[in-house]
């Protein structure tokens, strides 16, 4: 998931070459745009640039190129690869969900005793971990909602491994019948998401995200085969454009707590989705270096493709635990008139965002290198590419 992908030729094979510095730039915008979401909170954010669709786009191109080599193999990779940051994060949260007065037996929403065997998602996510919604007072040091803030995220991982491990059957079947391939999860995302087939709980929630957005996944598999590039540039933009404006006509009518989130609306995040993907990958330059406008910011990209698992588990807790930091800041001596204190709380997004970032290299620093040694190298504190 970290891995960069290499780019392809017409045919779909690769050629010579490191890394796609495109595709980096595309990860890269995508777990900027997640934490910017997570701070704000702005919901036009997810038509900006949907970027769930696009990390799920890039993991299955690099999936299908790895599937040259045994499936199984391929999967044990993946899997490993995955875990151990994981096994860091739910080792530092559940004791901190524990402590704070969470008991999963006597949780209602997780089902009693079962609740200790959905524990056992914290070491191999076949479903999302468990978490409580509401966990201490609204008065203590952390929000009420701080649990479902920092485990809320992690349905990706789940949505993740399902994709893995459908792969070499979704590769299989896209290679026989490419078209119907791609574009069944959009129809079963039509049935889900207009209600004509509703299944309930968590199976409900996988089977939708595994539909949502599993055109995106199978775009990464075509752009990996070469299909994109073999398709007329108008041609691909014109429907994308069709399919977008179906989107917005649909999420206009279906509009859910948050108005325009696609997040709560299924049939328009697919669609949305997929067409974005699209274009982005059919116009896609296969950089091997960044051009000259963006080499500034070539450490950070490095840094953020070499460290997206980390950020992605870390983000939002760490983003829940700049709230008690910006408290401290009403107590500075500057900060004590009404107005200083009004200004304060206008801007305290901002100021979310601007803490957040700390605090996210802190975790790079601090967990980070687990990821090189699931992925079998040599530990890295701060893998930006520079020397």
């Amino acid at each position: 998931m970290t891995q960069a992908l290499a780019p392809e030729n017409a045919a779909g094979r690769k050629p010579a070459g490191g890394r796609d510095r495109y595709l980096d730039l595309l990860r890269a915008l995508a777990l900027l745009r997640v934490v910017l979401y997570h701070v704000f909170g702005w919901a036009w954010l997810t038509v900006l640039f949907p970027s769930m669709g696009v990390m799920f786009a890039l993991a299955g191109s690099l999936m299908a190129r790895s599937l040259d080599r045994p499936a199984a193999s391929v999967i044990k990779g993946r899997l490993r690869r995955l875990l151990p940051p994981l096994w860091a994060f739910g080792a530092f949260l559940l004791p901190l969900m524990l402590a704070a007065g969470w008991n999963p037996v006597k949780d209602p929403d997780i089902g009693g005793a079962a609740g200790l065997v959905k524990l056992l998602t914290y070491v191999v996510p076949v479903g999302a971990p468990p978490y409580p919604e509401h966990l201490g007072s609204d008065s203590g040091l952390l929000d009420a909602t701080w649990a479902d803030d920092a485990a809320g995220p992690l349905w990706y991982l789940r949505a993740y491994l399902w994709f893995v491990v459908a792969s070499p059957l979704l590769l299989r079947a896209f290679r026989r019948a490419p078209w119907p391939t791609l574009l069944a999860p959009l129809a079963l995302t039509a049935v889900l998401g207009t209600g004509l087939v509703t299944i309930p709980g968590e199976t409900g929630d996988a089977v939708t995200d595994f539909a949502v957005y599993g055109g995106c996944w199978t775009l990464g598999i075509a752009h990996h085969e070469g299909l994109l590039r073999r398709i007329p540039r108008y041609a691909a933009v014109s429907v994308s454009s069709m399919l977008m404006a179906f989107a917005l006509w649909w999420a206009s009518g279906h509009r859910g707590p948050d108005g325009w989130d696609l997040n709560d609306i299924p049939l328009a995040q697919a669609t949305w989705s997929f067409a974005i993907v699209v274009i982005l990958l059919q116009y896609s330059p296969s950089w091997q270096r960044f051009p000259a406008r963006l080499r500034r910011w070539e450490p950070l990209i490095t840094l953020a493709n070499n460290r997206a698992v980390t950020i992605y588990l870390w983000h939002n807790l760490l983003i829940a635990l700049t709230v008690p930091l910006l408290d401290e800041a009403y107590h500075l001596p500057f900060l004590q008139s009404d107005r200083a204190a009004a200004f304060l709380d206008s801007t305290s997004g901002l100021w979310m965002f601007v803490l957040v970032w700390p605090l996210i290299a802190a975790a790079i620093l601090a967990f980070g290198w687990i990821e090189d040694l699931a992925a079998k190298r040599r530990p890295r504190l701060w893998p930006s590419g520079k020397r």
